[in-house]
């Protein structure tokens, strides 16, 4: 597996974990959602330092789709990077409101911090496909 397909599984890892742990809040399961969401934050922290290794090794890589899919790509690359920046503290915060069993101001917060976490999450996916598998240098 390339250091890239690592940090895609590790992003689609998390993807799922997040599905789950909502899955699991959503039917009562409340120690079952703790444990994935935990697990969520730690492949996610793993995926950071795989990332910023990976790029401080390779640099950038171009991207070499032509046409109407570089709008596209570079439209989701941007709206995954910038939410990507904004998820960090949004993803402290809610976990340490939830240690802090503040669970009413948790489910505040966590309203906004799944969905934007899970999309930066595929989107990461996605990004990797376009890039290294369809629009892959040859």
């Amino acid at each position: 597996m390339t250091h890239a397909a690592l940090n895609a599984t590790l992003n689609g890892t998390s993807a799922i974990l997040l599905a789950a742990g909502y899955a699991a809040i959503r039917s009562g399961k409340v120690q079952l959602h703790k444990k994935l969401m935990v697990t969520a934050f730690f492949v996610s922290c793993a995926f950071l330092v795989s990332y910023l290794i990976y790029h401080y090794r390779v640099g950038h890589v171009a991207f070499q789709g032509q046409g109407w899919i570089r709008p596209v790509y570079f439209a989701l690359l941007l709206s995954h990077t910038l939410l990507a920046i904004v998820i960090v503290p949004l993803i402290l915060i809610t976990l340490r409101r939830a240690f802090l069993e503040r669970f009413d101001k948790h489910r505040l917060i966590a309203r906004y911090t799944l969905p934007l976490w899970f999309y930066v999450s595929v989107t990461g996916v996605l990004v990797y496909f376009m890039l290294y598998q369809i629009y892959a240098p040859r």
